[in-house]
């Protein structure tokens, strides 16, 4: 027996030596000393010991249940302790490197058109005012001298959500309701999106708009003209312009303003039909109908009203061709600027 008490301690010993793994140590904790384990069968046997020799014999295995414990412990301590350090080591970090610069967003092109826009309008004295984009038909067309059997509706497909609550086609009704919570004068600018039912490499189904509005006694034609030559000359550089007569149901006269082309400056070329000359917006003065439907008096007050898609004039600033790149969010094209 003692020999055998000797025998399964070598074993033991030599067999944790080489556990690589705690999991190797816990199979061999049960393979010695679980219940049914190799030193609880020596405990088993101990009725084949002669009876003078049992009380010495059982001393020996306890004594061996104790160290085997005592190196157990020992081991998973060690293995646990190492793998710590190997852990550590991996996950080291060397504070002497030099640190990586987080990944800055880029302005977006529409958002720095839209400011120079603020910007210019601003320092004329000018407010920037916002409204909701879901609006009711009064303000988006009729205040707007668009009554329901207006040819001009077909002009705009509209995005109906019932009969009288659409997404609204331009931001002109902003200037409804401006005028409606205020006596004259009212100079504001009015930035925000519009919807339609349009989508081509020119067309956004979503896209931007500033519309302007100056209410005052004595309000011109010229007034009008000196404001819009200036905005362009800030946006697009001083590039010739000119004012060529056109149809809006909320003005009167209306007028569309052209630059010269900024691809083959005036000669003529594809980009500008061989004309020489590029639409930016529509303006004119403000319809004595409008008036009269927000209770100004069209005898006294006078006013012009004009609006532009943010895109156009960034696509003519930028020489972007397709209006679609506004709306991919990809990085390499919003970097370029």
């Amino acid at each position: 027996m003692r020999e055998r008490i000797a025998r399964l301690r070598e074993d033991a010993v030599a067999a944790l030596e080489a556990a690589e793994r705690p999991e190797d140590v816990e199979q061999l904790r049960v393979q010695y000393l679980g219940r049914k384990g190799k030193v609880t069968e020596l405990l088993r046997g101990m009725g084949s010991v002669p009876p003078e020799e049992r009380p010495h014999v059982g001393q020996l295995v306890n004594a061996l249940r104790e160290e085997l414990e005592t190196l157990i412990g020992r081991r998973k301590e060690t293995l646990a302790a190492a793998a710590l350090e190997a852990r550590l080591k991996e996950e080291t970090i060397d504070v002497t490197l030099p640190g990586r610069g987080p990944v800055l967003g880029r302005r977006h092109p529409l958002t720095l058109v839209l400011d120079d826009i603020k910007k210019v309008f601003i320092g004329l004295g000018f407010t920037v005012v916002e409204g909701p984009e879901v609006e009711t038909d009064w303000y988006n067309f009729e205040a707007l001298n668009i009554p329901p059997d207006h040819p001009a509706r077909d002009m705009q497909d509209t995005f109906f959500i019932t009969d009288d609550i659409l997404l609204r086609t331009q931001t002109s009704p902003v200037q409804i309701r401006t005028m409606s919570a205020q006596e004259p004068p009212v100079r504001i600018i009015a930035p925000g999106k519009v919807f339609r039912v349009d989508a081509d490499v020119t067309h956004s189904p979503m896209f931007h708009q500033v519309e302007g509005l100056y209410v005052d006694e004595g309000v011109t034609f010229s007034d009008l003209k000196g404001t819009l030559t200036v905005l362009a000359r800030e946006l697009l550089g001083r590039r010739p312009v000119r004012f060529r007569p056109s149809y809006f149901p909320f003005t009167e006269p209306s007028a569309e303003m052209d630059i010269e082309c900024i691809m083959c400056h005036g000669a003529g070329c594809r980009v500008c039909g061989n004309e020489g000359w590029l639409e930016i917006l529509g303006a004119g003065m403000v319809h004595p109908q409008v008036l009269l439907n927000v209770g100004y008096d069209p005898e006294r007050w006078t006013g012009f009203a004009f609006g532009m898609g943010i895109e156009r004039i960034a696509m003519l600033r930028y020489g972007i061709d397709d209006i679609r790149l506004f709306f991919d969010n990809d990085l390499r094209f919003l970097r370029q600027f």
